[in-house]
């Protein structure tokens, strides 16, 4: 008889217990904790994630802020164009004409982005093709050499004066022109937007 009872109790001793219910609360914490790390996470990479133009401003210091209260600056005594010996990429009328309108008005090119492949060279917009830099009045004191010598930037100034002349917001020109000229090429300006005053 001793046999059967202590085979019994080993055999009752072996069997696990029904299953507990188990409590989710541990789990629910973790998984809480995961999203609310990866939600910070996102809203400070959001937050510092700088705009396009921010990035050309860090990239390219020596060209300055785009202040966003640009206005239309006539400018009695432009520099001197010098034209090279070789035939320019327009007629000289289009690139004297295009070089006037990027002196005279930031307010436009300074938003319209160009897309030569002059981001590599620092430009922000279709103005840095024309203008290299101004004096604090705003007057041009150095042309940039590249706009005579590219098609593209001065057709996206033509353009632009163009729409100017009509009537068009900069706004509008800039979405005519990213439309016209966008699709045709894989590169382009980190351009900042137009403020809403424009």
């Amino acid at each position: 008889m001793g046999r059967k009872s202590s085979a019994k109790t080993t055999k009752e001793a072996s069997t696990p217990p029904p299953d507990q219910p188990r409590s989710k609360a541990p789990l629910m914490a973790v998984t809480l904790v995961i999203v609310a790390l990866v939600a910070g996470g996102l809203a400070l990479w959001s937050d510092s994630t700088p705009t396009e133009a921010e990035q050309a401003a860090t990239q390219f210091p020596d060209r300055g802020p785009i202040p966003s209260d640009l206005k239309p600056h006539p400018q009695a005594n432009l520099p001197p164009l010098n034209f090279p010996a070789y035939p320019t990429a327009r007629s000289q009328e289009v690139v004297r004409a295009a070089y006037t309108f990027a002196a005279e008005h930031p307010e436009v090119l300074s938003y319209v982005p160009c897309f030569c492949g002059c981001e590599r060279a620092g430009h922000r917009g279709n103005e840095d093709c024309f203008v290299k830099s101004r004096d604090a009045n705003g007057d041009v004191v150095t042309w940039d050499e590249h706009g005579m010598e590219c098609a593209v930037c001065l057709d996206v100034a033509t353009r632009s004066r163009q729409m100017f002349t009509s009537g068009a917001t900069v706004a509008d020109i800039r979405a005519a022109i990213e439309k016209e000229f966008g699709p045709l090429s894989t590169t382009r300006t980190p351009t900042p937007a137009v403020p809403h005053n424009h």
